[in-house]
């Protein structure tokens, strides 16, 4: 996106924002793909198009037999940036069932798939009390099950809680267990019940794991070639072969588990294993911080 575009009202910059989507990705906008996405009339929908040729004139060309707004050969976009991860991301929206291909800004969805994953279930009013509980920092009592042998069935305990974590598969709230004096995680779809509000144990700013971040250095397997080496570079957007990825220490062993990091990735087959740790003692010290915080 280059050459700013003048400062506009939310709604209508948010409308041509769409129209520059369409033309950008799909090739093409008309007026009723405004009215039926925004609900705006068909006069407004004209105005809105008529208002972006006025911003951006080299931007279209107007087909009369299609009554279809084409992007020029010098398309240039001045209220998008267009972004890969962010037009992929919808299309897997779509395939977890999160969005419908009505609730995207797709309007011709190609043919695609994704690896389907069992969704976790979680009860929204368990979610809405623990939301509530972070944002008033208070704490909760919940009915927790957990998958330690010394605690087979689930009982009551209270925690703080103060955030939430992703681990890429899993959601869990970071909180303060009252029963281990500790910060520890909760995975939303094993607290069963809640009940009381009190207190907090703990505040939030003394969960140092949380707060402390490390940097993780990246690298593609050394046993690739070096052009299947320059391609992962450049697939990760390695700058001089290194990538460097900021990590909550909480979140350091699930960013580790989910890249298949386990500190012998360098003894898997490259064909399986892209990248390795570039330097494996750092990463070893920053869990160790993570564990002493725990």
């Amino acid at each position: 996106m280059s050459d700013k575009a003048p400062r506009l009202r939310w709604g209508i910059e948010q409308r041509l924002e769409f129209i520059e989507f369409r033309l950008f990705w799909e090739g093409g906008v008309n007026r009723s793909d405004i009215t039926d996405f925004f609900s705006v009339s068909v006069p407004q929908a004209s105005k809105d198009l008529t208002h972006y040729q006025g911003i951006a004139p080299g931007n279209v060309r107007y087909d009369k037999s299609l009554k279809r707004y084409f992007a020029s050969g010098t398309f240039n976009p001045k209220f998008l940036q267009p972004d890969a991860a962010r037009y992929l991301t919808q299309l897997n929206s779509i395939a977890r069932g999160v969005l419908t291909a009505g609730e995207t800004w797709l309007s011709q969805v190609p043919d695609f798939s994704a690896v389907p994953l069992p969704r976790r279930i979680m009860d929204p009013a368990i979610l809405r009390r623990v939301l509530a509980s972070v944002r008033a920092g208070r704490a909760l009592e919940i009915r927790y099950q957990s998958l330690n042998a010394e605690k087979p069935k689930p009982h009551w305990r209270w925690i703080s809680p103060h955030a939430f974590g992703f681990d890429g598969m899993r959601w869990h709230t970071r909180a303060f267990c009252h029963d281990d004096k500790k910060f520890k995680d909760f995975l939303l779809p094993r607290i069963l019940e809640v009940k009381g509000e009190g207190p907090p144990a703990a505040k939030s700013n003394k969960d140092h794991a949380w707060h402390e971040t490390t940097k993780v250095a990246l690298k593609p397997h050394p046993k690739l070639s070096a052009d299947q080496q320059k391609v992962i570079a450049s697939d990760f957007g390695m700058k001089n072969g290194v990538l460097h990825v900021e990590v909550k220490l909480a979140m350091l062993f699930y960013f580790l588990k989910r890249m298949g990091l386990d500190f012998k990735e360098e003894e898997k087959d490259p064909q399986q294993q892209h990248i390795v740790m570039a330097d494996p003692d750092s990463v070893h010290a920053s869990l160790a911080r993570a564990r002493q915080q725990f």
